[in-house]
């Protein structure tokens, strides 16, 4: 495996692909069963049944921005799984992401996936302009900036202006966990960004701090075990992000224990099957 540090533009890429999901929502107190079966569905790759999910909480709840920014995440998830852009070998060797091909995206599904985001902003906006405090509209703030940075890292290959999201993501995950820190899936995006930004040499990590970036491999680390051990909607992705993190490291042992959990727990997502037998 090459071990080289990651430049300023291909950290960002990463960072993007792995904040794909800050900003999945913490438990609302009424009827969170909806929203946390559609992320199931989304994570076992049963994206028809993921649409419906969300689609039934945008009817029982029109004024709540999290049904639209959570259909347009299904959106996004389908791309990157038909485009096989989440394979995990493919961020454990640098190479291989540099060099990964422009994906074609689905026109139809970009065109969904800006609807739904411009959905939820309209919403969430005009909440916050009545209560400014109100969590769940930061939430879905978060969440659209983070999704968007992932179609412009990861699809369209933009990391420069993808880079803008990912920054105001994180900065707003922040705000959120100073307010409350029991928003345990908000940890994520801080864990991300410092453990990826974090791989790259002293010089590197320099300027990514110039300009606003985290660059603490360590506490990355620590913030992504808070999501996987505590996360209702994100604890899955987080015990993916750290078998990536223990493949880099050469773990192997904890790599492997993750994905078999995961492989059990989203028995029709073969992402985990191949990447763990990939590993065996």
């Amino acid at each position: 495996m090459i071990r080289r540090s990651m430049s300023p533009s291909r950290a960002r890429s990463f960072a993007c692909f792995l904040i794909l999901f800050v900003a999945a929502p913490v438990a609302r107190a009424a009827d969170p069963v909806s929203l946390e079966g559609g992320y199931r569905q989304m994570y076992n790759l049963d994206f028809p049944a993921a649409h419906k999910t969300f689609e039934g909480w945008k009817l029982a709840h029109p004024d709540d921005p999290m049904g639209a920014v959570s259909n347009a995440a299904a959106y996004l998830f389908s791309e990157f799984d038909r485009l096989h852009i989440l394979e995990v070998e493919l961020f454990i060797d640098n190479t291989k992401f540099l060099d990964r091909a422009q994906p074609t995206p689905d026109a139809g599904v970009k065109n969904a996936f800006d609807g739904e985001l411009s959905h939820a902003d309209q919403i969430a906006d005009r909440i916050l302009s009545q209560t400014p405090g109100d969590k769940n509209a930061q939430f879905a703030k978060i969440m659209a900036g983070g999704l968007r940075s992932d179609y412009l890292a990861l699809i369209e290959k933009r990391n420069l202006a993808s880079l803008t999201y990912t920054k105001q993501a994180r900065a707003l995950a922040e705000k959120l966990i100073a307010e409350d820190s029991s928003y345990y899936d908000a940890y994520l995006a801080v864990g991300v960004e410092n453990y990826l930004l974090g791989l790259n040499s002293a010089p590197v990590r320099w300027l990514l701090r110039l300009g606003g970036a985290e660059t603490n491999k360590d506490t990355g680390l620590d913030k992504l075990r808070i999501t996987a051990d505590k996360g209702r909607y994100l604890a899955p992705f987080a015990r993916l992000l750290l078998a990536v993190a223990a493949l880099r490291d050469k773990d192997r042992q904890t790599a492997k224990r993750l994905l078999a959990d995961l492989s059990t727990e989203f028995p029709r997502n073969d992402l985990y099957r191949r990447e763990l037998a990939r590993i065996q």
